[in-house]
């Protein structure tokens, strides 16, 4: 069960109520890929660009000896974590922190969530992916939610989507496993977000503002929340189809592993 943000006050617009989680994820998938972590039976779990926390809450859940920080700098966000933790008994078990992932020294822990986030650890993949590595224990698992184009965008998709977007802002999948596997981990488990999990995810990204906007029209804030949502839903359907969203579950390599040359 989820618990839902403070209600708006003072009229304004709701954020994110309909969202379990920040991100195109299925109840079935987050269920499987909390039994797939709980499995290794991790003490320790770091979630890093963390929102409110729903997958390492539901991980903490089940597995009870597991305590678990989450690393954001959204006060917002990381309020409904507490709140949510509280209200399911996690909360001796749980830190929700305001603070930069860059750098941080939260680690090593044996199951590390990056779900959306691996901008929160450095300006590039290739550096995020040295920090997870970095911040994962040996033996542990890393479960990384990334971004990656499913075809090369034209310009004209490009200029549709957020300000600047580029090709160069995502790989394709296949390059963006390989990189994984240079940054010492391997992949065990592949899977990508579904057109079913997107839409839902979009479209419960923008509900609760659009229904506040139809019944509130002339709010001081009604004219520039149009104007977000009109945007927003110009970019999503742009890249609807284009981008994709890969959850990899990885498994860091042994440094004697990485030490050694590969023969033919």
């Amino acid at each position: 069960m989820t618990t839902p943000p403070t209600a708006p006050q003072d009229g304004l617009p709701p954020r994110l109520t309909r969202l379990a989680f920040h991100g195109p994820l299925s109840e079935a998938r987050a269920a499987a890929m909390v039994r797939r972590l709980a499995g290794t039976r991790p003490g320790s779990v770091l979630d890093i660009g963390c929102g409110w926390g729903e997958l390492m809450l539901r991980l903490l859940a089940a597995v009870p000896r597991a305590r678990g920080v989450g690393v954001d700098v959204n006060a917002v966000d990381l309020e409904r974590g507490r709140r949510a933790a509280e209200a399911r008994g996690l909360a001796d078990r749980v830190e929700f922190a305001q603070e930069s992932a860059v750098g941080t020294g939260r680690g090593p822990a044996d199951v590390v969530l990056c779900l959306g986030a691996s901008q929160a650890l450095g300006d590039d993949l290739v550096t995020a992916l040295r920090e997870l590595r970095r911040l994962v224990a040996d033996g542990g698992r890393v479960l990384l939610g990334e971004g990656f184009w499913q075809r090369t965008p034209t310009e004209a998709e490009l200029a549709g989507m957020w300000p600047g977007a580029s090709a160069t802002d995502h790989h394709d999948l296949a390059a963006l496993v390989d990189l994984t596997v240079a940054a010492g981990f391997r992949p065990e488990w592949t899977e990508t977000a579904n057109p079913d999990e997107w839409e839902e995810f979009e479209s419960a990204y923008q509900a609760d503002r659009e229904l506040w906007l139809a019944t509130n029209p002339g709010h001081p804030l009604a004219a520039e929340t149009r104007e977000t949502l009109d945007t927003h839903r110009k970019a999503w359907l742009t890249y609807r189809n284009i981008l994709g969203l890969t959850y990899l579950t990885l498994t860091p390599t042994t440094h004697q592993d990485l030490a050694t040359p590969t023969t033919h």
